[in-house]
């Protein structure tokens, strides 16, 4: 089987994990010759990933949901584009897009491949959705083991139908850059010999960066400091959090930034202090751009770091606890890089987007060609 026609079905074009890892198998699908549309559940077919798609030759396409509840139109409507464009794979992306687009492919006769990117709590008439949407996939994949524990305890799928496919980076993107590293300290005002700790992220509530602002108060000199990178509805309280470590200056905002592999050379530990995660890609990136990483454990997190071997964990929202753990490593620069080293090689060696995209090509041909082999033949005239 040559050449599929594969769509993914997101939430919206927005910059999140799960659209992102989503977009890099898009990018590799379309570079071996497949065909591949990115369908967003959200209004409009625009987003920071809208035009990313379209630069990879991917057509983007949207179909909302009306109204604020369950919408009973939408998998119709969804069905009625995939038959349109003719399609050998759909792949949904977290819940919404499976309540929707499951039901949908089951309509247009194709087989559905389903990724859990978290942990997705939700109420109990959801939870409800979900499963009976999961009924109509043909593989069912968590993207860590926790995940996939998580998945049978809420008997979210079948068993049988479970698979772990490890999120992928493009690795070729991040590695140590001692240039960058100058150029970058040079933009914020940090000089060279600084000790610097980073965090990228969407800037909300769950992402909980006050609890790294709080653990590096006490600990801020112009010798230590704090960069945090993005944008989101919590800026301007982060903000605020800052000024109240007396020491502001060295709290450093960025704002969204295109560049993050340029960025992470800068720092010298990574800090990810979420109340919720699943596989977060900005981990992989930090480790495979050489930088030891502290993490709340979280979802899916103990399942990529591990304690002193490939990284440091915390429990969640536990200031004193990051605090300890940041002065910790801070006092030992040698540790800090071996963990950073044996990250490094692990990360090359299993979570490349090249793997990844492997390992899905292996449901989607199966899937494909089942789904084939039962579709009826079309009905020929006599004479």
């Amino acid at each position: 089987m040559n050449e599929l026609s594969i769509v993914h079905v997101l939430s919206s074009f927005g910059m999140g994990g799960q659209e992102r890892v989503a977009l890099g198998l898009a990018q590799l699908q379309r570079a071996q010759g497949h065909r591949v549309l990115a369908l967003s559940l959200s209004g409009g077919a625009h987003g920071p990933l809208a035009e990313l798609f379209q630069r990879a030759n991917v057509a983007t396409a949207s179909l909302p949901k009306q109204g604020p509840s369950f919408d009973p139109t939408l998998a119709l409507r969804i069905s009625q584009y995939l038959r349109q464009v003719g399609v050998d794979v759909v792949h949904t992306h977290n819940p919404h897009a499976l309540v929707y687009g499951a039901p949908a492919a089951a309509m247009a006769s194709a087989p559905c491949v389903h990724t859990k990117h978290g942990i997705n709590p939700d109420s109990p008439r959801r939870k409800w959705l979900r499963r009976v949407a999961s009924k109509m996939v043909g593989a069912y994949v968590a993207v860590t083991p926790t995940l996939a524990r998580v998945a049978i305890a809420e008997h979210e799928c079948d068993p049988t139908q479970l698979h772990v496919i490890p999120n992928g980076i493009d690795t070729s993107r991040f590695r140590p850059d001692l240039e960058a590293r100058r150029r970058v300290r040079a933009q914020l005002g940090i000089a060279d010999n600084a000790w610097v700790v980073g965090t990228v992220g969407r800037l909300a509530p769950e992402k909980n960066q006050g609890l790294l602002i709080d653990a590096m108060g006490p600990m801020l000199d112009p010798r230590r400091h704090l960069v945090i990178v993005g944008d989101g509805p919590e800026q301007q309280h982060l903000a605020e959090r800052a000024r109240a470590t007396m020491r502001p200056e060295l709290v450093h905002f960025t704002g969204p930034r295109q560049d993050i592999e340029q960025l992470l050379s800068a720092f010298d530990v990574f800090a990810l202090t979420s109340e919720s995660e699943g596989l977060p890609l900005v981990l992989l990136e930090a480790m495979a751009a050489g930088l030891p990483v502290v993490s709340t454990s979280v979802g899916g997190v103990p399942d990529l770091v591990e304690e002193q071997v490939t990284g440091f964990l915390v429990p969640p929202s536990s200031p004193t606890a990051l605090m300890a753990k940041l002065i910790w490593l801070s006092s030992r620069p040698q540790k800090a890089l071996d963990v950073a080293a044996t990250a490094r090689s692990r990360v090359l060696e299993r979570h490349s987007t090249e793997h990844m995209t492997a390992d899905y090509q292996a449901l989607y041909v199966r899937l494909a060609r089942r789904a084939r082999a039962v579709r009826p033949a079309p009905l020929v005239a006599n004479g």
